[in-house]
């Protein structure tokens, strides 16, 4: 047991000591976030909103992540990324505090709206920042961690929120929110201050490239919007399909549910360190993450045993432990021939995109075709995910070659002229 304990605790040395404190300011700014799983119930339980009006307001919050996204990469490139987090964090918990303060269908559609887009703004610049603080060898386990840290913050979010919200009402929440961001500005300017802070992995390009001339990565990026498509139906349409096929009752869906964070905060680094030894490709391991969510969604048609839904969460963790570190590396690999902030700004665009049409789009299917076309359906986008992930390694694997057949003339010059 003492082994096993020490093997796990291996898989986190040789990561930064920076880059430990970034996975702690996104622990407490993410577990800070706890208004937003009650943000549709406080609009329909406090304000009284209907549930159309709900939808325009969840969508002003999806449009506000997206333009978040793109104006952070923007600043990062031009500012830095230390400077886009900082103001990200400070302003984000003045603006929550602010937004129980609005009440009007409209207010409140401009108010999510902008305290998303500055909360997203700290995304991209967090992730070139993880860039600069990890050596190129750690830089998948150093997403790793901060995955445990998104998912350790998402998991007592709600925890505490429900407990504020019994004990203060809604108006508590908006204020602890609120603090958390200004506590995490501070444990930032504290602990990465750039004078202080030790940049292991500085890029500096002369002539970048912009992401939208690199065909890879746009490719890469088509395939992360279906991934997230599919991957966020096990938070918007599974619950339901739990309850209304199955007969789960709430404590049974909060157990299942709880299974996929409490694996992956057992199993992902482990798994990574694992992976980091083998010789498969990031495109390759991204393939097989993606057959495994889809295949999570494929086998819920082949029987109404209901144990085959813990099957079915098994292999959706799994694809998700695999497929999340490894885009991540992709798109850090990426952008270090370009503007770094363009393209992480970008990667993360992808899954906001996902998280606008991807819940929507679910809910509709089930309520026209009912769960099981739906679930062929998911299947079908998930294929079609691994077949541009098959594409896009085949073209790496092409264009690699072609740099190697031009190299080659040039090394038989410079032997024949040493000759």
């Amino acid at each position: 047991m003492k082994r096993l304990l020490n093997n796990y605790l291996n898989t986190f040395k040789g990561l930064s000591q920076e880059v430990w404190w970034l996975a702690l300011i996104t622990l407490i700014n993410r577990a800070g976030t706890m208004v937003i799983p009650f943000l549709s119930l406080y609009l329909t339980e406090s304000l009284n909103f209907s549930l159309s009006d709900v939808g325009w307001i969840m969508s002003a919050f999806g449009l506000g992540s997206v333009i978040g996204s793109w104006l952070g990469g923007r600043m990062t490139d031009k500012v830095g990324y230390y400077k886009v987090m900082a103001f990200s964090l400070l302003a984000t918990g003045f603006l929550f505090i602010a937004l129980q303060f609005l009440h009007t269908f409209e207010s409140l559609c401009f108010g999510i709206f902008l305290v998303m887009l500055v909360a997203d703004m700290f995304r991209p610049a967090m992730f070139v920042a993880l860039s600069a603080y990890s050596k190129p060898e750690n830089k998948t386990r150093s997403v790793t961690l901060i995955r445990l840290a998104i998912n350790l913050g998402f998991s007592a979010g709600p925890a505490i929120g429900g407990l504020i919200i019994t004990t203060l009402s809604y108006g508590g929440l908006f204020w602890v929110d609120g603090i958390t961001c200004i506590i995490a500005t501070l444990v930032l300017v504290m602990v990465l201050n750039p004078k202080k802070a030790k940049v292991l992995d500085e890029v500096v390009v002369n002539n970048p490239k912009s992401a939208y001339d690199d065909k890879a990565f746009l490719m890469f990026l088509v395939a992360m919007v279906l991934f997230g498509i599919v991957f966020l139906q096990y938070f918007s349409t599974m619950p339901l399909y739990y309850k209304e096929a199955h007969l789960l009752t709430e404590l049974e869906i909060g157990i299942l549910l709880g299974t996929n964070g409490f694996l992956i905060f057992l199993l992902e680094m482990p798994l990574i360190k694992w992976l980091e030894n083998t010789r498969f490709t990031k495109t390759g391991l991204m393939l097989f993450g993606a057959i495994l969510t889809g295949s999570s969604f494929l086998i819920l048609n082949f029987t109404p045993w209901s144990g085959v839904l813990v099957l079915g969460m098994l292999l959706m963790t799994v694809g998700e432990m695999i497929t999340f570190p490894y885009s991540n590396a992709f798109a850090l690999d990426r952008a270090k021939k370009g503007n770094q902030g363009e393209y992480m700004a970008l990667y993360s665009i992808a899954f906001s995109i996902a998280h606008i049409f991807g819940h929507n789009a679910g809910m509709r299917l089930v309520d026209k075709l009912g769960y099981d076309n739906t679930w062929y359906i998911v299947t079908l986008l998930a294929a079609f995910c691994v077949f541009l992930l098959f594409g896009l390694s085949r073209y790496l694997n092409m264009k690699k070659a072609q740099r190697q057949k031009s190299v080659e003339p040039l090394i038989e010059n410079t032997l024949i002229e040493h000759e």
